[in-house]
């Protein structure tokens, strides 16, 4: 079987595997599996899909629901609040599902000048980090004290009330942040410095899994508002309404497949080469 045949193949593979959500053993050629991806590739793709979902959640649902009345606070789970996650706190919770995956992929918001010193970015993650902030190209590197392979994002202000939210915070360390200021870097670190590549379609299954658990945790949460959204095919940007799990998913896989496709199909070509991806990452 030629190499663009089994290519090919992996492709539908990962279509079926992630947009009908099939738990079945992969239909591919055992030999296909053989073939690798570099951590840097991987990590790249997490990185284009986060972002894609960062954007969409930003834009769409609290920039959007804002608008209308919808409620977004750090304190959201507390019981007296009656608020969704910031964008920030989107992540960590997509973050926390992923610690429960057995894909040991890890995810992590950090930054020089974070809210919540646990945020503080130390040793060589600062260090790579500072040149971040110069140029805004992402690295690649191992972390010296876990073994990890770690790819740093920039993670620009994209989003006005991003901006707001941190001048105006009371633990905020800076209070003079613009729109397109890099305010930190999203953080994945993995074991391993390849990938197979039907390994590489677990890791993207418990990627939109973390997604997905983060956005219905959010659903959970306006279940004991006093005003509830309605929750089903719209969106806020039609009212005092709010996209269910599904709705919302099937929004993030439209925006996300093309641009993952291509990224594999290049990686697979060895042409794969992107140094520029920085900017589509979204702080909030």
């Amino acid at each position: 079987m030629k190499p663009f045949t089994l290519i090919a193949l992996l492709l539908v593979a990962l279509i079926v595997y992630l947009f009908v959500s099939a738990p079945a053993p992969l239909a591919v050629d055992a030999a296909a599996s053989g073939r690798m991806l570099s951590i840097e590739e991987v990590l790249r793709i997490c990185a284009a899909e986060n972002a894609q979902v960062r954007r969409l959640y930003t834009q769409e649902i609290v920039g959007a629901g804002q608008a209308v009345g919808l409620a977004f606070d750090e304190d959201w789970k507390q019981p007296a609040v009656q608020a969704g996650p910031l964008p920030a706190l989107f992540l960590r919770s997509a973050a926390v599902s992923l610690e429960k995956n057995p894909v040991r992929l890890g995810l992590f918001l950090g930054s020089d000048f974070p809210i919540s010193q646990s945020n503080l970015f130390q040793g060589e993650q600062l260090a790579e980090f500072e040149g971040i902030r110069a140029d805004q190209d992402p690295r690649f590197f191992v972390t010296p004290d876990t073994g990890l392979q770690t790819a740093m994002f920039a993670d620009l202000a994209v989003a006005e009330p991003c901006v707001t939210c941190h001048n105006e915070h009371p633990d905020s360390p800076k209070t003079d942040w613009r729109l397109g200021d890099v305010m930190g870097a999203t953080t994945w670190t993995f074991p391993s410095d390849q990938v197979p590549y039907d390994e590489m379609f677990d890791i993207l299954a418990a990627l939109r899994k973390s997604f997905r658990d983060a956005y219905a945790g959010y659903l959970e949460e306006t279940e004991t508002f006093d005003r509830r959204p309605e929750i089903g095919e719209r969106w806020p940007r039609d009212g005092y309404f709010l996209p269910s799990v599904e709705v919302f998913m099937a929004e993030v896989e439209r925006r996300t497949a093309t641009e993952s496709l291509s990224r594999l199909l290049a990686a697979a070509e060895g042409g794969f080469q992107n140094k520029g991806n920085a900017a589509i990452e979204p702080a909030g």
